[in-house]
């Protein structure tokens, strides 16, 4: 039998980017070859691809052994943008002290470092919280180069995420003062943090301030940020003005826009019209996605029309879609403030044949709605199974249930509440007071040493 070709530097590269299993083209990296002559001279390229993958699968200790391994070359050095990715890495993670540390490395790899990995650990530390950390690492910036417009937007939306618009006008006018040019982006998280606190004017003035000064042209993002503003506000006839805008601009209109303009007008009571919108999307090649069956599923929900809710949901699976957990979690919530906790239990029964196993908020949402309906039977037997499936119930919902029981005096079903409460340790010292206090109360001091084993037992 001849014997199979080596594999060469090029086609490892190509196999690497076509497996999608990160522990498989780990695997597939460390030997290339079965029985090697003479060692394997990887290229940059396989060492960027490896990385990339083991990154996004935050196999962060496999990743660090390949950079270490990197570190070694002699043929070449690594290019930037390899620890760029490797600080987005460690932010996606929430590892900021990992990203620190990688950006204060990349000298180790002998790779010089530019204003690019510094704005990448800029992003990183913003989108951690590490808001104290951005002020510092700018206030050292003239080590690595001259910040550019990236750098000045990355400040920007930290002022914005840490709650400090003030902060963040401050800082763009720093970047004209600097002359470093504003972009799209720049009045784009400008427009849009504005947009969030209702400040429509001023957002409205910024569109134009770009436009007249900067012939900065907004994209979807600015117009979408001030219709949902605009919509938070009920102007909708300025709404829908900057939709025929967009049009007349020849943008193209996505589902966010539409779904945002369908939401407001079922709010308003003008469902022929959102049905409309419906149908411009389909003529405009705009396909409605999960998140505007979702606004529909909400608007028929909010008017009681549960039918309704259940056809859209039929119709999500007709078209080639997948409702999420959202789509149900509503449906439930609503039926459950009507008192139709029966069909909402049969509606999150039935979610795992549906393809989509309830969540947390799937069996809080069902568990409050039995508790506020005082069906302690039926809470009784959705809390034993949320615990076990390792969901927390909120603490007042438990407080309810167990009051319920001991004002019912149904010490039977308070033992078993109290005995699934105590598996999954969420027994606070009130629901402890309660029920000892309520036996008590009762006069039923043999079932309250029953209560006091069933907490103490581990």
């Amino acid at each position: 039998m001849k014997p199979s070709k080596p594999i060469s530097t090029f086609r490892l590269s190509s196999l690497l980017r076509l497996q999608k299993d990160p522990t498989l083209a780990l695997q597939l990296f460390q030997n290339p070859n079965s029985n090697p002559t003479k060692p394997f001279r990887y290229s940059l390229l396989s060492y960027d691809l490896i990385i990339t993958k083991l990154g996004r699968a935050k196999m962060f200790d496999k990743m660090e052994q390949i950079l270490q391994q990197l570190n070694q070359e002699t043929r070449f050095s690594p290019t930037e943008i390899i620890f760029c990715n490797v600080i987005s890495f460690y932010a996606r993670a929430r590892l900021p002290d990992c990203a620190l540390q990688t950006f204060f490395r990349i000298p180790d790899f002998r790779c010089h470092r530019t204003v690019k990995s510094l704005n990448s650990l800029l992003d990183a530390l913003s989108k951690c919280g590490e808001f104290h950390k951005v002020r510092e690492m700018f206030l050292g910036i003239h080590k690595y180069g001259t910040p550019d417009a990236c750098t000045y937007n990355i400040l920007i939306k930290a002022c914005c995420r840490s709650g400090s618009f003030d902060d963040a006008c401050n800082v763009f006018d720093e970047m004209r003062r600097k002359g470093v040019c504003p972009n799209v982006v720049t009045f784009g998280t400008l427009i849009y943090q504005l947009c969030l606190n209702f400040k429509l004017k001023e957002a409205f003035k910024l569109k134009e301030y770009m436009v007249k000064v900067y012939g900065v042209k907004p994209n979807v993002f600015v117009y979408t940020s001030m219709i949902k503003g605009l919509c938070g506000i009920g102007e909708l006839s300025l709404a829908f003005s900057l939709k025929e805008e967009m049009v007349r601009n020849k943008l193209k209109l996505d589902s966010a826009v539409y779904s945002t303009l369908i939401s407001v007008l079922f709010e308003v009571e003008r469902k022929e019209e959102a049905f409309g919108l419906l149908e411009e999307m389909k003529d405009v090649g705009c396909k409605p996605d999960t998140v505007t069956y979702n606004v529909m599923i909400n608007g028929f929900c909010k008017e009681k029309n549960f039918e309704a809710a259940f056809r859209i949901l039929d119709e999500i699976v007709a078209k080639g879609y997948k409702p999420d957990v959202i789509s149900y979690n509503v449906i439930i919530g609503s039926l459950c403030k009507e008192g139709k906790w029966s069909e909402a239990r049969d509606l999150l029964e039935d979610m795992p044949r549906r393809g989509i196993p309830p969540d947390v908020v799937s069996y809080r949402t069902l568990f409050d709605g039995l508790c506020d309906w005082m069906q302690f039977k039926e809470a009784a037997f959705v809390l034993d199974e949320m615990i076990f499936k390792g969901f927390v119930p909120r603490h007042a919902s438990i407080n309810m249930l167990v009051d319920g029981l001991c004002q019912e005096g149904n010490m039977e079903l308070l033992l078993t509440v109290l005995d699934s409460l105590g598996k999954g340790n969420n027994i606070g010292v009130d629901t402890w007071k309660m029920a000892i206090f309520m036996v008590c109360k009762k006069d039923k001091l043999s079932n309250s040493s029953n209560v006091i084993d069933t907490l103490v037992m581990p």
